[in-house]
């Protein structure tokens, strides 16, 4: 368990013993079921324990090419790439850094499939398809929602796959079970079936949270063992958050305390806005550790974000005590998603990041300075 008051703050802090648990997970999964799992940068790009993650998977997926250049220099190994768009003056290093290339469209594979003959023969081309079924509640991330931008429908690729194409790709799961999997593949089935048998590999995307308190890992092998047997092709996985599920907290201080209208706002060195978007976007009210729900008879505080923006607060949580300045909060499970969504807005201070090691000792990775604001902008 870490000890966050050897923490600095703010600070996000990953624990290596629980992410070593969920890639052991991830790794089981992967042997018993005979699928290639693959970790989304998306998710989670923290490439400091990448040497950790290399003891246990082989590869990860990229949505861009600074992205796919990570994956080549420090995992080692070329990315499997997708983006709703390449550009003409990207496309030669996507290609450098890439060991499979997805294309959100059919216009795009044309734009770029005279430059894959004659410079890309290592890649394996794909298309990201559109199964026009999902059960994702939250609009932002419903990639079949109507109207989205996001793959190529049955209807557009009518009776055969376009001229050197190999795989095809869906990516239509959001924190999911492996029962809403196998809702997912009855619909590519339905949409996509007489394509399978042609195909080289199928990349099944993310949102498969594996990891989870819930999870039923040996259905997803069953699951995923099933469609191998129906159709002989590699199977692709690219969960992001499943790798660093519940690994690691956000360290943050109570700076001030202010009231207003009854309600108490404990004011934090951390942003909700710049450093727990999701939180915002979603929205999604996150765990403090040693708080619980609003409880009369109990102090209660509102959280708030020390940006300017009105909106930066997320409330409320009640305490066995008063808060008091100099007060550690800190927030629960805020390593895959957040980390890699984090902006410089108002030039906030940006959290350190930190590894809790296996020997219980911390290690800082990486401090945040004026430097880094001035050179996101010019």
């Amino acid at each position: 368990m870490i000890d966050y008051l050897r923490v600095p703050s703010p600070c996000y802090v990953i624990e290596e013993e629980r992410l070593r648990r969920n890639l052991q997970t991830i790794k089981q999964v992967a042997d018993a079921s005979g699928a290639e799992i693959i970790l989304a940068f998306k998710g989670f790009a923290m490439w400091s324990v990448f040497p950790i993650v290399r003891e246990y998977i082989s590869g990860a997926a990229a949505s861009s090419v600074h992205e796919a250049r990570l994956c080549y220099e420090e995992m080692g190994v070329p990315a499997h790439t997708y983006s709703p768009v390449f550009r003409r003056e990207e496309f030669g290093n996507i290609l450098r850094y890439s060991s499979h290339v997805t294309f959100n469209s059919l216009a795009q594979y044309r734009k770029f499939a005279p430059v894959l003959k004659r410079e890309g023969q290592h890649i394996s081309p794909g298309l990201r398809i559109n199964p026009e079924f999902s059960e994702i509640a939250h609009g932002i991330y419903n990639p079949c929602s109507p109207g989205s931008r996001l793959g190529v429908t049955a209807a557009d690729l009518k009776e055969r796959l376009p001229e050197g194409i190999d795989g095809l790709h869906f990516h239509v799961l959001f924190e999911s079970d492996s029962y809403a999997l196998g809702k997912m593949l009855s619909a590519v089935e339905e949409k996509f079936g007489h394509l399978l048998p042609h195909l080289k590999w199928i990349n099944m995307g993310g949102g498969h949270l594996m990891t989870g308190k819930n999870y039923n890992t040996e259905h997803l092998i069953g699951v995923l063992r099933e469609f191998r047997r129906k159709y002989g092709i590699h199977i692709i996985l690219e969960p992001g958050s499943a790798f660093a599920w519940e690994t690691g907290e956000l360290v943050s201080t109570v700076e001030d305390i202010v009231e207003r209208d009854g309600i108490k706002t404990a004011i934090l060195d951390v942003s909700f806005t710049a450093h727990m978007p999701d939180c915002l976007e979603m929205p999604y009210k996150p765990v403090i550790i040693g708080a619980f729900e609003p409880t009369p008879g109990k102090p209660t505080y509102r959280m708030g974000g020390n940006s300017c923006l009105s909106g930066d607060f997320m409330g409320d949580w009640s305490f066995h005590r008063e808060l008091k300045p100099g007060d550690r909060i800190v927030f629960w499970d805020m390593i895959h998603y957040t980390m890699v969504k984090t902006t410089t807005f108002n030039g906030v201070s940006h959290p350190s990041i930190g590894i809790w090691t296996g020997d219980r000792k911390f290690r800082l990775v990486r401090g945040f300075g004026y430097g880094d604001y001035r050179d996101r902008l010019s």
